[in-house]
């Protein structure tokens, strides 16, 4: 009998290919179909199938001969187009880097899923040079998210085809990079989950950068449970260690100042109501200001933004260069920001950060998680975004503005779906711990996934 596997997790997956009702290789072969037939082209810009199948076929004499490498065996993964895989230009959504060699070798994160036997099958599409929460592309075209049933509305970014590829149920796990937001928002936009590792977590070889004092990456997938088996993988263990915790040991800040303002109703609404669960099943939820979120408000007016500066230095040839008119003009008016930011500003954000991180790790403690919406707002349509530079900006940064707090001050989160806002549109609820506390947060958001969710 053949098995429907769109839209199955990563552990649903798993097990089929280790009862050996499925096989690696009719799976990698139904996965790049699915792509092949997909009615939107901007989702996988560039497919693997050689690769995918070649790494098929290992898997399943493995898993014949059981000798499974993990539990993720044998499972399809897609990568945002900023990681290195061998013999594969490394374009990161844009056309000036198109000519460049290939990679010579996989980035040091696809190498250890390789190792644990995820199949690559293909590039997916981004934010041009990863600088955007909107996730428009004008180059490889803007992957449209699923539940925009009304009209066509935006997936987020800049890791946008990653959320789109397993909302679409195209694939179970999609790997992204998060500098201000980049696995969170996508995640919230199109109702999957998205986990955003503690910087430095994995090893970043191989990963084209944004901004080295934020860039962080990690999966976007179907279920808590799947991000916790590929966390696993990339840190390189045969299998995960964290157990589930309790919701009854569960501590909640929920900050009253900066991220509840100007929130969207129903947004409210759906993330109240999931607060509203877990205080039921006795999770213990205090509201308190943090003083760190108006204070960054200030430093950025004051000094300019962390992630502009270093993407203007990552950029400066490009964007002082000729290549500039090849670039998305939006990416290229952003990133030309950061010209404006001196050494001496450079300098006084650094050192605030560092200090707004201390007194914020101690004003919360390292045993609570805070909560709050992923994003105020669920995903607007495309058209009018692509049409109006200004309105670009300005919903840009709204959608950016929560989840750019977590980037800042080093914590780790977990986006999780929590209900729905207008037009039916998926609302995000994210979970952050302090850094380094990624396996304190992943226990807890297996715990409270179902609760946060209303299952």
């Amino acid at each position: 009998m053949a098995i429907d596997i769109q839209g199955k997790s990563a552990l649903q997956l798993a097990a089929l290919l280790q009862a050996g009702a499925l096989d690696a290789v009719a799976l990698a072969e139904a996965t790049l179909a699915a792509i092949e037939t997909c009615d939107d082209r901007a989702i996988v810009i560039r497919p693997t199938p050689d690769r995918a199948l070649k790494e098929a076929h290992a898997a399943s004499r493995r898993l014949r001969d059981g000798r499974a490498r993990s539990l993720l065996d044998g499972v399809p993964i897609g990568w945002k187009d900023l990681f290195d895989l061998e013999g594969e230009v490394t374009t990161v959504g844009s056309r000036v880097l198109a000519a460049d060699p290939p990679a010579a070798r996989d980035a040091a994160v696809v190498a250890r899923l390789k190792e644990a036997g995820m199949v690559s099958v293909g590039r997916l599409n981004m934010t041009e040079f990863a600088f955007s929460g909107i996730g428009l592309n004008p180059h490889y075209g803007t992957p449209r998210n699923p539940h925009g049933r009304d009209t066509p509305r935006i997936p987020g970014g800049s890791s946008s085809a990653s959320g789109v590829a397993v909302a679409k149920g195209l694939l179970p796990v999609a790997m992204g990079t998060d500098t201000g937001g980049s696995v969170r928002i996508p995640a919230a936009y199109n109702g999957v989950v998205g986990y955003k590792a503690t910087r430095g977590r994995y090893p970043m070889d191989g990963v084209f950068p944004l901004a080295t004092s934020l860039d962080s990456l990690g999966p976007l997938c179907r279920t808590v449970e799947d991000a916790v088996l590929v966390d696993a993988a990339m840190l390189g263990l045969p299998g995960p260690v964290i157990a589930r915790g309790g919701l009854d040991d569960l501590r909640l800040v929920v900050p009253a100042n900066v991220v509840l303002d100007d929130l969207k109703p129903a947004v409210a609404t759906a993330f109240e109501a999931a607060l509203g669960r877990l205080a039921a099943r006795g999770a213990r939820i205090e509201r308190l200001n943090l003083p760190a979120f108006d204070a960054l408000a200030e430093l950025t007016r004051a000094r300019g933004a962390l992630v502009t500066a270093e993407a203007y230095a990552q950029h400066i040839e490009r964007l002082t260069g000729p290549a500039a008119e090849e670039i998305d003009q939006r990416v290229v008016a952003r990133a030309r920001l950061g010209a404006n930011i001196s050494l001496p500003d450079y300098r006084a954000i650094i050192e605030a950060r560092g200090r707004l991180i201390a007194e914020t790790d101690a004003l919360v403690g390292r045993e609570t998680l805070v909560a709050f919406p992923t994003i105020a707002h669920v995903a607007p349509p495309i058209a009018a975004l692509e049409e109006d530079v200004e309105l670009f900006f300005k919903v840009n940064a709204r959608t950016l503005r929560n989840t750019a707090l977590g980037n800042f001050l080093d914590w780790c989160g977990v986006s999780i779906p929590c209900g729905t806002g207008e037009a039916g549109m998926p609302v995000g609820f994210l979970l952050s711990g302090l850094a380094g506390e990624d396996e304190r947060l992943l226990a807890a958001a297996l715990a409270a996934e179902a609760t946060i969710r209303g299952d």
